[in-house]
């Protein structure tokens, strides 16, 4: 399996061939979907795209972690961290992809 990501710059060409718009166009709306998606979840609230999944952030409370080199207990922070759920349907997406 080959290992390519998919950048901004793929998504806006995408656009650009699919929809029509200009390539700066194409990159702005790129862009604009993006930071909508970021400002949302900076807000704490759910970002769900349907057939694809959802974004969502959590909290995780404060914890004694260990260091694996020397054992020592060392506390980890309270933090929230970025969650994604696939959708049923992309997780039939990708396990299909594995039968080829």
């Amino acid at each position: 399996m080959a290992n390519k990501t998919l950048t901004r710059m793929d998504l806006s060409e995408a656009v650009f061939r699919e929809v029509g718009l200009s390539r700066n166009e194409s990159a702005d709306l790129v862009e604009s979907v993006l930071e909508h998606m970021s400002d949302a979840l900076v807000k704490g609230e759910q970002v769900k795209i349907s057939s694809f999944g959802t974004f969502s952030v959590r909290e995780k409370s404060a914890r004694v972690g260990r260091n694996p080199k020397t054992g020592e207990e060392v506390p980890i922070m309270p933090r929230r961290v970025l969650t994604f759920r696939p959708s049923h349907l992309m997780k039939d997406r990708v396990a299909a992809g594995n039968r080829r």
